[in-house]
C-alpha cells in the first residue's frame, strides 16, 4: 500500500499488488465482463475504440468488486453487527448481493426518488431499504449515524482503501483485454472506482493516459483537483444518479491526484445522446451515469488516443427514465424537431401542411393549435408540430422545403 503525504494524516491508498491480491478474493464473486469494439466509435475517432461492459456485471454494475472486497475482509463480530451503506442504487445492490452471500445482514438508506428498479433489486438481495433525504450525501449522513447508533459497520459508497482496490481489478481486466490500449475513459462520482482502474493501469502501464469523466452538474472533481483538497459542491443537478456526488472522497482523491491524467465534464445532452446511441449500435443498456465514458468520447473524438478503452460503469436504468432519457437523446441528436406554422384557418390548411411535411419523408408525432392569439390574422391558425426526422441535415431540409411553400415557420 501507498502512504500520499508524510505524517499522521497520511491517506492510505491501494497499489498494484493490493489490487492483484484483491482479484484472488474475488474470483468466482465479480464476472469477469465482456469488452468488444465498436464500429461506430471506432469510426468516430479515427481509430479502435473498446467497450468495457461493466453494465453487465453482477447487479448490473461494478460496485460489487468493492463491497464484497471490503466486507469479506470484517471480523467475525463485524459481521455479526451488520454493516450499513448508502447508495442511489447501485452500491446497494452490491451491498446487499455481498451481504447475502456472505451472510450478514444489511440495512441500505437511499434518498428520496431513488429508481424504483433499484430499490426493489437491493431489498431482493434481502437487505432492509430505509430512505433519507434527496442525494446520497444526505442518506450517507443518515447511514453513519445508524452505525453510530447501532454498531453496524458503515460499507462506504467509494472512501475506503478495500473499496477501491476492489474496484481496481476491472483495471487488471482492461489491461488483459485490450494490451495495445492508450487511452482509459472511465465515469467518476465519488472517485472509487477511476481511482481503481488509474491505480491498476499506471502500475502496469505507466504510458497509458486515463480520463475521468463527471457530468457536468455534478463535477466536484475539477474544482477539488485545482485547489488540492477534495472541495463539496453547493449544488448538483444532473439525471445521473449513479455518480451525482457532492464531494470526493479521500482515499480516492488522494489516489486520482497521483494516477489520473484529466478529468473532463459532460453534459445532460451528451450523456442522452451517448445512452441513446449504445442502445441503437451497441444494443446496451446503461444508465446515465454508465454512459459518460462514451459521452466523452462523442463529445470530441479526436481528443483520445487509440486504441482507447470506455468503460461502461452501469446499467441499472429506470424504464421510465429511459424513456425521457431517449426522448431527450434523439431531440439533442436533431432527431426530433419542434416547430411552429402559421396556416391558413379554412378546411384542409392542415392537411396540405401534413402531406408538405410527408413529402420530404418526415414523420409528425403531435400537433397543437393555437387559435387565440392577438398576433393572429382572422383568417389564420397556428399550429406546433413534433416532427421526427433523421437527424440535424434532415430537420433543416425539412425547415427549408416548409419556407419555400411560403409557410412561416418558428422555432
Amino acid at each position: 500500500m501507498t502512504d500520499v503525504a508524510a505524517g499522521p494524516g497520511a491517506v492510505r491508498i491501494p497499489t498494484l499488488a493490493d489490487i492483484e491480491v484483491a482479484r484472488d478474493a474475488l474470483r468466482g464473486v465479480s464476472i469477469y465482463t465482456p469488452m468488444e469494439e465498436s464500429r461506430w466509435l471506432s469510426g468516430t475517432a479515427g481509430g479502435p475504440v473498446l467497450i468495457k461492459a461493466e453494465n453487465l456485471q453482477r447487479t448490473g454494475s461494478f460496485k460489487i468488486r468493492g463491497a464484497y472486497l471490503r466486507m469479506s475482509r470484517l471480523s467475525p463480530a463485524e459481521k455479526r453487527a451488520g454493516v450499513v451503506a448508502a447508495s442511489a442504487g447501485n452500491h446497494a445492490q452490491g451491498v446487499a448481493l455481498a451481504a447475502q452471500m456472505l451472510g450478514i445482514h444489511a440495512t441500505v438508506y437511499m434518498p428520496e426518488g431513488a429508481p424504483i428498479p433499484k430499490e426493489k433489486a437491493t431489498r431482493g438481495y434481502g437487505a432492509e431499504v430505509r430512505f433519507h433525504g434527496h442525494s446520497v450525501d444526505e442518506a450517507l449522513v443518515a447511514a453513519k449515524q445508524f452505525a453510530h447508533e447501532t454498531g453496524a459497520v458503515l460499507i462506504h459508497p467509494f472512501d475506503h482503501f478495500d473499496i477501491v482496490a476492489g474496484q481496481g481489478t476491472c483495471g487488471l481486466e482492461i489491461l488483459e483485454q485490450c494490451p495495445e490500449v492508450k487511452t482509459v475513459i472511465a465515469s467518476a462520482g465519488g472517485g472509487g472506482f477511476l481511482a481503481g482502474i488509474a491505480t491498476a493501469v499506471k502500475g502496469l502501464r505507466p504510458d497509458v493516459r486515463v480520463v475521468g469523466v463527471q457530468a457536468e452538474g455534478a463535477a466536484a472533481y475539477p474544482a477539488s483537483l485545482e485547489q488540492g483538497v477534495p472541495v463539496p459542491l453547493g449544488k448538483m443537478s444532473t439525471m445521473a444518479d449513479g455518480i451525482a456526488v457532492g464531494c470526493p472522497g479521500e482515499v480516492p482523491f488522494a489516489a486520482i491526484q497521483q494516477y489520473v491524467d484529466q478529468i473532463v465534464t459532460v453534459s445532460e445532452e451528451s450523456l442522452s445522446r451517448a445512452l441513446l446511441m449504445l442502445l441503437e449500435r451497441a444494443k446496451l443498456v446503461v444508465e446515465p451515469a454508465g454512459a459518460a465514458a462514451v459521452a466523452a468520447m462523442l463529445d470530441d473524438p479526436t481528443a483520445f488516443e487509440t486504441p482507447a478503452v470506455v468503460v461502461l460503469s452501469g446499467g441499472n436504468v429506470d424504464p421510465l427514465l429511459l424513456m425521457r432519457v431517449i426522448r431527450h437523446g434523439m431531440a439533442a441528436a436533431g432527431r426530433y424537431l419542434v416547430f411552429r406554422a402559421r396556416i391558413p384557418d379554412v378546411p384542409g390548411g392542415l392537411a396540405q401542411l401534413l402531406n408538405e411535411i410527408a413529402g420530404v419523408s418526415a414523420n409528425v408525432l403531435d400537433v397543437v393549435h393555437e387559435r387565440t392569439s392577438a398576433s393572429l390574422h382572422l383568417d389564420e391558425v397556428e399550429v406546433q408540430l413534433q416532427v421526427e426526422t433523421r437527424g440535424v441535415e434532415h430537420a433543416d431540409r425539412v425547415l427549408a422545403h416548409l419556407r419555400a411553400c411560403g409557410y412561416a415557420i418558428a422555432q
